[in-house]
């Protein structure tokens, strides 16, 4: 019975966990689409999650891009298709890795300074001091990270196909003795428009997990400091789950 009731107490604990994040997106979304605005803070969230994001983005798609087209040429030789190498990396990266490791990525810089910024707020009792003066905290503090992050989340997705693209045709060409035009055309040939797009699409979902895991965390944080590490450390984790999760479902959705 103490086995049961274990299980039991974990179930709930989920169930009432999942409604609670449900209620905060819920509150999140329509904030998003309600006046007031704040033009500025998004614009910095764009810059903080997009524009400072493409250094790592860039370099994990370029090593991703260089160790895949490594890989299929090592598997691919021992049945004679080294010509499907192109066509693998293109979609490789577009429908998978770049999405994936982009979400990755950002949620362990991006999510993670969410949650510990707000988290800060809250047991500083800044989060207080705004809804006395009237500031709805959500639309103050949520509303531009979930905008900025379901923005930008694709531009940098859009950025690292073709940084991985790249390193799988840097690689092929300079080390595996490829024809630069064969491969080129080999990429584009057998590339079609849904495999970007449902890539695109992937990353804006993963932006608003990120940023949902991270806003949540930090909004419900408490103990101090103690509180803030706890709260940092899950909403890296909870968005990590999320995202491997959501790309599941995504992808058996589109294809």
């Amino acid at each position: 019975m103490d086995f049961i009731a274990v299980v039991g107490r974990f179930f709930l604990g989920f169930l009432a966990t999942s409604g609670r994040i449900a209620i905060f997106a819920g509150e999140g979304l329509g904030h998003c689409v309600r006046p007031p605005f704040y033009f500025r803070l998004i614009g910095r969230q764009m810059m903080d999650i997009g524009y400072y994001s493409l250094p790592v983005v860039g370099l994990t798609a370029l090593f991703t891009g260089m160790v895949l087209a490594l890989q299929s040429y090592t598997g691919f030789s021992r049945f004679n298709a080294e010509s499907a190498i192109a066509t693998v990396v293109v979609l490789s990266v577009t429908r998978e890795l770049a999405p994936v490791l982009a979400g990755l990525m950002i949620a362990g810089r991006v999510g993670a300074a969410m949650a510990a910024e707000i988290g800060t707020m809250r047991v500083t009792e800044q989060i207080d001091a705004l809804t006395t003066l009237s500031t709805n905290p959500v639309k103050y503090l949520v509303v531009p990270r979930l905008l900025a992050a379901i923005l930008m989340l694709p531009a940098c997705v859009f950025v690292a196909d073709i940084i991985g693209v790249l390193g799988g045709y840097l690689v092929s060409t300079t080390k595996l003795g490829f024809n630069p035009a064969v491969y080129i055309k080999n990429t584009i040939q057998y590339l079609e428009v849904i495999d970007v797009i449902s890539g695109l699409i992937k990353a804006a979902v993963f932006g608003f997990l990120i940023a949902l895991m991270g806003c949540y965390h930090g909004y419900n944080s408490r103990g101090g400091a103690q509180g803030v590490g706890s709260a940092t450390t899950n909403a890296v984790v909870s968005s990590s789950i999320l995202i491997l999760a959501a790309n599941y479902l995504l992808t058996e959705a589109f294809f």
